[in-house]
């Protein structure tokens, strides 16, 4: 990851568990089955990411640009989500035991429990 620069780069199956992405760019990577486990990711630009089945238990993504992320069947368990935009992102299928989702934005955002539009103005 070139200074934390890497948008639309593909990324599937990397293991980056502790990684420090706070800030990255990583607008539209695929990081299908990637290892993210305690992984920084506060502050990063994570829109329309493709995270399916990826593994963020316990990572940090507080603030993150999650507009239109794809984490179908990831493991968010653990994770920091507070700030976090999930508009329009999709959960479906996503283990979210004990996620923190303090001020994250839920708009048409596809969760475990059904559409969650508690945001949407």
């Amino acid at each position: 990851l070139e200074l934390g620069h890497c948008p639309e780069c593909d990324l599937s199956g990397a293991d980056l568990q502790g990684a420090d992405l706070s800030g990255a760019n990583l607008f539209g990577a695929k990081l299908k089955g990637a290892n993210l486990k305690k992984a920084n990711l506060q502050e990063a630009k994570l829109g329309g990411a493709y995270l399916l089945e990826a593994n963020l238990s316990m990572a940090d993504l507080s603030g993150a640009n999650l507009l239109g992320a794809i984490l179908v069947g990831a493991d968010l368990q653990g994770a920091n989500l507070s700030k976090a935009d999930l508009t329009w992102a999709d959960l479906t299928g996503a283990k979210m035991k004990g996620a923190k989702l303090k001020d994250a934005f839920l708009c048409n955002t596809k969760t475990p429990w059904g559409l969650d539009n508690s945001d949407c103005k």
